[in-house]
């Protein structure tokens, strides 16, 4: 028998540390993370901020966030729900969704720091790349902030470049280069120059590939077509409407991108031993732990009830 090298011996587990909690449980990568908020020694206390995109099943999150010893402050946020608002009924995850709630966050935040009049950002959205730092301005720099990823997927064409456009295209200063962009080949020889489609870029701005998407269904499922985009249906939108739904939203954005909350109804909740009881009438049952004793019972009759209709039948 061949001899097998032991190597977690006890001078391994001694030196073993465990790993962070959010290592653990596959939210944060520390490497990246280390770099975005790594600051030099002469630049001590100078925020650098990082521009958070994050994709759930049903919205994009964007927020705006520097780091501290004590933890991350956030000074803005954006969700792609609130583009009801402006105007768009439904589809808070695709990629005209994420570049609307980067041109959102954008202008909200240059609100707040007084640079919205200063920079105005890329107002004719025709999908061309741009660069606000390029702009001169003797008065003002414009305001810097990197892109934070998170653990997504940073393919070409993903949806987080979406957000990021609209975030420059709102006047933000993000480094970047239009490699990933929608519309962009790589040379297919080396020295080559790259070819850009802007037009490309600028029919995903718009949704598109939505509108193309709806005609189709449209054409091959009615049915199924009434169902899936009843939200549109039922905001009078069609295939047809789609570009001016976005390029509208865009500009009730600029005009007005403040968070405004919901009025809070001020229902109050009453509980007793079985239900919650609301002040507006409404009611909901409690769910308690049951004990290892009150599972078997439930399990059992469960049992014998299926034995019982077995015997009947």
């Amino acid at each position: 028998m061949a001899l097998v090298k032991v190597l977690k011996n006890k001078a391994f587990f001694r030196r073993y540390q465990v790993k962070k909690r959010r290592r653990l449980q596959g939210k944060t990568d520390y490497k990246a993370r280390r770099k975005m908020v790594r600051q030099d020694k002469n630049k001590f206390n100078n925020k650098k901020y990082r521009l958070i995109v994050r994709f759930t099943n049903r919205k994009v999150i964007m927020q705006l966030a520097y780091a501290t010893v004590m933890g991350d402050i956030l000074v803005a946020q954006a969700i792609s729900t609130e583009l009801e608002k402006f105007g768009i009924p439904a589809g808070y995850k695709n990629y005209s969704a994420a570049y609307a709630t980067g041109l959102l966050m954008a202008r909200r935040v240059l609100k707040k720091f007084g640079l919205d009049e200063t920079f105005k950002g890329k107002e004719a959205i025709d999908g061309e790349d741009y660069h606000v730092e390029d702009e001169e301005n003797e008065d003002r720099k414009p305001f810097k902030c990197i892109l934070d990823a998170g653990l997504q997927t940073t393919c070409s064409g993903a949806r987080i470049w979406g957000a990021l456009k609209g975030a420059v295209d709102g006047g933000l200063h993000v480094p970047h280069n239009n490699r990933n962009f929608p519309g962009y080949t790589a040379p297919d020889e080396k020295g080559a120059e790259p070819q850009y489609d802007a037009e490309a870029h600028k029919e995903k701005i718009f949704g598109g590939h939505v509108k193309d998407y709806m005609e189709s269904m449209a054409e091959e499922d009615p049915t199924k077509y009434e169902a899936h985009f009843a939200k549109y249906i039922a905001g009078d939108i069609d295939a047809d409407k789609m570009e001016d739904m976005y390029s509208s939203a865009h500009e009730k954005i600029r005009a007005d991108p403040d968070y405004t909350p919901k009025d809070k109804k001020g229902t109050t909740f009453t509980k007793d031993d079985e239900t919650y009881t609301g002040s507006d009438g409404s009611s909901h049952k409690r769910f308690k732990k049951l004990s290892l004793q009150q599972r078997r019972d439930k399990v059992a009759a469960k049992i014998a009830k299926a034995l019982a209709a077995a015997t009947e039948e």
